[in-house]
């Protein structure tokens, strides 16, 4: 009797090492924090395909670039690594990320937690890019700073971002009028790249902008725009397989 109330004891005292719940009951959801662990910093990157290298290349000459791709191409990681590139050079003062709040065909009801809170799974994979670059310690101070800025597309009306590196991700989520009003955000002495994939967008047919403002943009010498295809993708090799025939 004695033995089975200690090892009551020890259970009501001790969580079960792997549970760790989506929102968990202390507090709201951090995507810094996800997965408990502390991802290292990468210090080098590199083109895996000559088209890749194109857009590193026209990142660091033009002001403007759009990288259109499938998934699996690196387009976000690659551009999260230039701004971050970028910041430690001292070439701008800020970065700034931004991408459209859309549920991908599903419907998630009720968020618990604040505006940030409900934002954020929305907004983690530009933290999982920043947290391979800077590291997690890092990357929070830099957000506490301000000097990395995460923010949803409806946030960005309104402003002018001079000193800032601004990369727009999943693109093809923002209709025509969003990405004219997130392009004439630039400043003076910034970057601005976008990046997606026309043919994945997850708004009703038609809405998406990205494909005719890419088309557009290509009219412009000042403007890159990148067209990535499966040949350029760095995930398992079965992606580049399964988008063949999906």
């Amino acid at each position: 009797m004695a033995k089975r109330s200690a090892r009551h004891k020890i259970r009501e005292h001790h969580e079960p090492a792997n549970v760790h719940p989506l929102f968990p009951a202390s507090g709201g959801y951090d995507p810094l924090n996800a997965d408990g662990r502390d991802r290292k910093y990468v210090k080098n990157i590199r083109a895996m395909s000559p088209t890749q290298q194109r857009l590193l290349d026209a990142i660091d000459e033009r002001s403007v670039v759009a990288a259109l791709g499938p998934a699996g191409t690196g387009k976000t990681y690659l551009a999260i690594a230039k701004a971050v590139e970028a910041m430690e050079q001292n070439k701008v003062g800020r970065i700034v990320l931004s991408r459209p709040a859309v549920e991908a065909g599903e419907s998630l009801g009720f968020l618990p937690g604040d505006l940030q809170d409900k934002l954020a799974p929305y907004l983690r994979p530009l933290y999982d890019a920043l947290t391979e670059r800077l590291g997690t310690k890092r990357l929070k101070s830099l957000l506490a700073e301000g000097t990395i800025e995460i923010a949803p597309v409806a946030y960005m009306r309104g402003r002018t971002l001079n000193d800032c590196f601004v990369v727009i991700d999943e693109a093809q989520n923002c209709t025509y009028g969003q990405l004219k009003m997130l392009l004439t955000r630039l400043g003076w002495r910034s970057t601005m790249v976008l990046t997606g994939d026309p043919d994945q967008t997850d708004l009703l047919s038609g809405l998406s902008g990205l494909g005719e403002i890419a088309t557009r943009l290509e009219r412009v010498p000042e403007i890159a725009v990148v067209r990535l295809g499966d040949g350029d993708i760095v995930r398992h090799p079965l992606v580049a397989s399964m988008l063949t025939v999906l």
